[in-house]
């Protein structure tokens, strides 16, 4: 990886989707037919491929299974939810992003250079198709998940390709054997990006960490190279950094 300054913070993400409902109607509606056109190439490709893992494909259909039945980041706001977003202080719309796919998934570690031997920790795993991914490569895969009505749901379709889904506050979740961490990094808020910064400081010298839309912007963090990939929003760069902090001055 190479050091580059990475571009100025664009607008949020929630800027954007206050700009979407102003625009006009038959505009929205191409926006909305764009994004169903991609979401079901995604997934097609998606099948295609576990047709070659088929010890995976099972997981994959049953992830589908269980967001058919009920889906956890429905509008309704549960006193479940409630309670676990005050005690990490996160918003409810920090929990609603898109999807990754597994074909993106597939790049991203690739590129990272996730394999044999590695350990890849998704911080906000929601269905776990990153996890998926991670065990193509071969890679132990490890996820954790806020809601836990979630995890109730989909860990045990998980289970039996190795993947392993707990509930916990990312933020908290232990960092020191993993190889490689993941975290969307769309949706969080200023105030959770620190605290995740601040968190992923624990992790070990030379861990990987793979962002979406946008780098860690910190002392430690290098790299800052970025590849254009798609998902289920449309396409997003896919950022690629390690955790370098500087040597600690040796004792008098």
């Amino acid at each position: 990886m190479t050091d580059s300054a990475p571009p100025p913070e664009p607008p949020s993400r929630r800027d954007d989707a206050q700009d979407t409902f102003e625009l006009p109607f038959l505009q929205r509606l191409s926006l909305q037919l764009q994004g169903i056109v991609i979401a079901v190439v995604l997934r097609v490709t998606d099948l295609l491929l576990l047709l070659v893992r088929p010890r995976l494909l099972k997981p994959y259909l049953g992830l589908w299974w269980q967001r058919i039945l009920r889906t956890p980041y429905a509008a309704r706001r549960t006193f479940e939810m409630a309670r676990a977003l005050q005690a990490t202080g996160q918003s409810f719309r920090e929990l609603m992003y898109g999807e990754t796919p597994l074909v993106t998934a597939l790049a991203f570690l690739k590129k990272a250079g996730v394999g044999r031997g590695s350990r890849v920790v998704d911080l906000g795993a929601g269905r776990g198709r990153v996890l998926l991914a991670a065990r193509w490569w071969g890679a132990g895969a490890h996820g954790v998940e806020l809601l836990a009505d979630h995890v109730a749901r989909v860990a045990p379709w998980l289970g039996p390709a190795g993947i392993t889904l707990t509930v916990g506050d990312m933020t908290r979740e232990p960092l020191a054997d993993a190889t490689h961490i993941f975290c969307n990094w769309v949706a969080f808020s200023p105030e959770t990006k620190a605290r995740l910064v601040a968190h992923l400081r624990t992790c070990t010298p030379g861990t990987r960490i793979i962002t979406v839309t946008r780098p860690i912007q910190a002392e430690g963090f290098t790299g800052h190279t970025s590849h254009w990939m798609l998902f289920t929003w449309g396409f997003e760069k896919v950022w690629l950094q390690e955790y370098r902090p500087k040597a600690l001055p040796a004792a008098p």
